[in-house]
């Protein structure tokens, strides 16, 4: 949990480096103090003055001394963030929120699209407690594949599976993440299920796990504005994303089936279908 006295000021970073990782996604480096203690899963909130604040999961932390956030190009916002420079600068605030507890054992992670970011750090900390870990990346074609190349790097000479599907068959499985962990589970045992992505895929992936009795945590998007719980905008259920999340257990998620997967929520609070 984040308590109001933690909460740093918004600072002013400047960017290291930039990345172009697909043609709708890029990634920004940056070395950032608050963020070298960051944990996998929690977020920092991005201001670009004049135009938006915006939440972001860290998609690396404290390599050398640098972070990274991940970006698609979906708003005004992030299409602004496309077009800054290596030596431009963000304005930060966190990080917040709480983390995904990293399980010693036979674990799986699932991501799609840019929901792949908090779980790389994630993985790393998954390695650093020699568990067996089996990855399965999702994107909607070759060309929108994500850290296939840093998770190959990870795995060198060590155990660990790599899956990949593409809704048009175009690199890996034909398909979807949540068929491929089906197909998983009918041949393996996992102690714990990590996940992040689009909301419909999260609940599709949280229904297996529960097929098979599995406890899960996610990593849930929600409209953040304040981040410490106050404006109510990031609700599910009775849970506050920015506060009580990002990461939902599968206890939690009992609790809010009848929103979750199902409905979100627009700029003006109102509930809206997926």
């Amino acid at each position: 949990m984040v308590s109001l006295i933690n909460i740093d000021p918004r600072r002013i970073v400047k960017i290291k480096e930039i990345c172009v990782e697909t043609p709708t996604v890029k990634s920004f480096t940056f070395d950032d103090k608050q963020c070298r203690g960051a944990r996998p899963g929690q977020y920092v909130m991005v201001w670009l003055p004049g135009i938006d604040e915006i939440p972001m999961s860290l998609s690396m932390i404290n390599h050398l001394g640098l972070s990274r956030i991940t970006v698609g190009k979906i708003g005004e916002a992030t299409k602004a963030l496309h077009e800054m420079k290596i030596g431009d600068r963000l304005g930060l605030r966190g990080p917040f929120g709480n983390w995904f507890i990293p399980y010693q054992g036979r674990v799986i992670l699932v991501g799609g699209g840019t929901g792949i970011a908090p779980l790389i750090p994630l993985t790393k900390d998954l390695m650093g407690l020699e568990s067996d870990v089996t990855f399965v990346l999702g994107a909607k074609t070759l060309q929108d594949v994500l850290f296939l190349n840093e998770l190959q790097k990870f795995f060198l000479n060590k155990r660990y599976n790599i899956i990949v599907t593409t809704d048009d068959g175009s690199m890996g499985l034909k398909g979807l993440v949540s068929d491929a962990l089906e197909d998983l589970f009918k041949e393996i045992n996992y102690d714990m299920v990590y996940t992040c992505g689009s909301e419909p895929m999260m609940r599709k992936v949280f229904d297996i796990s529960e097929t098979y009795k599995t406890p899960i945590q996610t990593c849930v998007e929600r409209i953040i504005r304040c981040s410490i719980g106050l404006c109510g905008s990031c609700t599910i259920g009775k849970f506050r994303i920015c506060k009580d999340g990002p990461i939902l257990t599968s206890k939690q998620l009992r609790e809010v089936l009848d929103e979750f997967g199902k409905f979100k929520r627009d700029f003006d609070g109102k509930r809206i279908s997926f």
